[in-house]
């Protein structure tokens, strides 16, 4: 499986995951593609998309955790690892 999380994608780019995406919110795309095919659309992205696509990008792993976080450019959120586990820190609370 493979989620899809961006700011902005180039129309291109848009047009072509919407073959293999469902697009359920605007530049929000889920797919069950295999691994392997998950692992060419990263690239996919990575190649065709400017760091200011703000990409997130949430694909399986048959290893623990079982997935993986990636992110490329300036998206709206942190990605953290804390003890192995890779997490997206959704608001940050400063103490006083």
């Amino acid at each position: 499986m493979l989620v899809v999380i961006a700011n902005d994608l180039p129309p291109a780019v848009r047009g072509r995951m919407k073959l293999w995406f469902v697009e359920p919110r605007p530049n929000v795309f889920v797919s069950g593609v295999k691994d392997s095919v998950a692992k060419q659309v990263v690239q996919y992205l990575y190649e065709h998309c400017p760091e200011e696509s703000g990409l997130m990008i949430f694909r399986r792993l048959p290893d623990t955790p079982g997935y993986e976080i990636r992110g490329l450019g300036d998206h709206n959120r942190q990605i953290t690892e804390i003890s192995g586990l890779q997490l997206v820190i959704e608001k940050q609370i400063e103490f006083l």
